[in-house]
């Protein structure tokens, strides 16, 4: 077997985007969320990502981000960036953008809205990585683009040089176990997952690392699970990832009020402005900011996590 050296490791949050009251762009909260990041000890950024609100930003406001993270990073550590579009020649041109921006590599899902098969997504990769001149990971996001990446088309993908690595959100671990496995033979090839909640897990599975958006809020406890899980230390990577499951409750606050989307996103963002790091819990239109009592059930759980409070 040979020995993998896969570019992508650790903790690779998916990097919320703070936007003002007036729902623009927050550049020194996003810069403080960067630093806060970068002090925890990540090992890269994702930008533009589904924690980023992505679908939510005009291509102006992805400039942006793309911008403000780069320019924050300023190399430290190598920045993703999502170039989430419907077809091919939109992710191409959103890559092309986003590598001349600054992006270390781009992110793209199968094609959605238009129907689709696996023939015509295994052409949609290799048309995107053809085109642009930074690594291609995929984002295995079935939820929302519909459909699924299974291993059977990721790793032949993977074998020919199109794609970097994956991110998989799917939350199907027997595929993330069998897309593990078959990394095994792919040294260069980043296997992350992107299942908060089980990282422990996923790591004795294979995986090389994580993307949490959890991470957001809390990214020292990931780096810590992470590092546990790499010198073997599974107790403590466990208990690490228990805690991390405590603190995830934070999104259950605006359950059944908001969408799954704005819970999950809202809970982020509220719990960075309790912790001081960005200026408001503003969300992109339809969704709404959480109120003051959804606030309060959050701080609650930062206090039950250890976490600080500004």
């Amino acid at each position: 077997m040979t020995a993998r050296t896969p570019r992508y490791t650790g903790v690779i949050p998916p990097v919320v985007t703070p936007l003002t009251a007036d729902g623009e762009l927050d550049r020194p909260s996003l810069e403080r969320v960067v630093g806060h990041l970068l002090d925890g000890g990540v090992s890269g950024l994702f930008a533009l990502g589904s924690s980023g609100e992505t679908a939510y930003l005009t291509p102006g406001q992805q400039d942006q981000v793309i911008e403000v993270i780069t320019a924050a990073a300023a190399g430290q550590v190598p920045v993703l960036v999502g170039a989430i579009e419907t077809t091919t020649n939109r992710a191409i041109e959103r890559a092309n953008r986003a590598a001349e921006l600054g992006a270390d590599a781009v992110v793209v899902t199968a094609p959605f809205y238009t129907r689709t098969n696996a023939i015509e997504i295994d052409r949609h990769f290799r048309d995107v990585a053809a085109a642009v001149d930074v690594p291609l990971l995929a984002y295995d996001v079935p939820v929302c683009v519909h459909s699924k990446l299974d291993p059977e088309l990721l790793l032949p993908l993977a074998a020919d040089g199109v794609l970097a690595g994956v991110k998989d959100s799917s939350g199907d671990d027997g595929s993330f176990r069998r897309l593990a496995i078959g990394a095994r033979e792919l040294p260069g090839f980043s296997v992350l997952t992107g299942h908060e909640l089980v990282v422990d897990s996923m790591m004795l599975a294979g995986a090389d690392g994580s993307v949490p958006g959890l991470g957001n809020v809390d990214p020292h406890g990931y780096v810590r699970l992470h590092e546990a899980a790499v010198r073997g230390d599974w107790a403590a990577a466990a208990a690490e990832q228990d805690r991390l499951v405590g603190l995830f409750d934070i999104i259950r606050a605006a359950r059944g009020t908001a969408s799954a989307t704005a819970a999950g996103l809202g809970a982020f963002k509220t719990a960075l402005m309790l912790r001081g790091i960005i200026t408001t819990n503003v969300m992109s239109p339809p969704m709404r900011r959480l109120d003051a009592e959804e606030t309060a059930t959050i701080a609650e759980c930062l206090d039950r996590a250890g976490l600080s409070r500004a």
